[in-house]
């Protein structure tokens, strides 16, 4: 199965929000965007975090999952300074079993403080895997 999802958080840049492939939903980088125009939004660290994290949120939402079928994030963080941050946030939305991860920090430059992006599995959440 093949299946774009072209809902959820809109971006005027060319890319798909996301695509599920077979068992697997591959979610484009998301930052903080105005879910609706795709205009940037820029705020604190944890403004521009937290909306990060809703739109990718809307994303799975649109695609019929949640954060807990998130099974591997990519998270780009713009000051290393933030990453204290960054950590005790990440844990507010991503529950035990936490997904695989990986941080790139200082490769944002200026427009931007936090981006992510995710792979996601259909089937089942972390929570139900043995």
């Amino acid at each position: 199965m093949l299946k774009l999802i072209n809902e959820g958080a809109k971006s005027g840049l060319p890319f798909t929000p996301a695509i599920i492939a077979g068992d697997l939903m591959f979610v484009s980088g998301q930052a903080s965007v105005d879910a609706e125009s795709g205009a940037i939004i820029s705020g604190t660290f944890e403004q521009e975090m937290r909306r990060s994290i809703e739109n990718l949120r809307a994303v799975l939402q649109a695609g019929g999952l949640t954060l807990d079928h998130v099974i591997n994030v990519k998270s780009y963080v713009a000051e290393q300074s933030d990453l204290a941050e960054y950590n005790k946030i990440y844990a507010e939305y991503f529950s035990q079993p936490v997904p695989t991860r990986s941080t790139i920090v200082g490769v944002l430059g200026t427009m931007l403080k936090f981006e992510l992006d995710c792979v996601a599995y259909v089937p089942k959440t972390r929570q139900q895997a043995s």
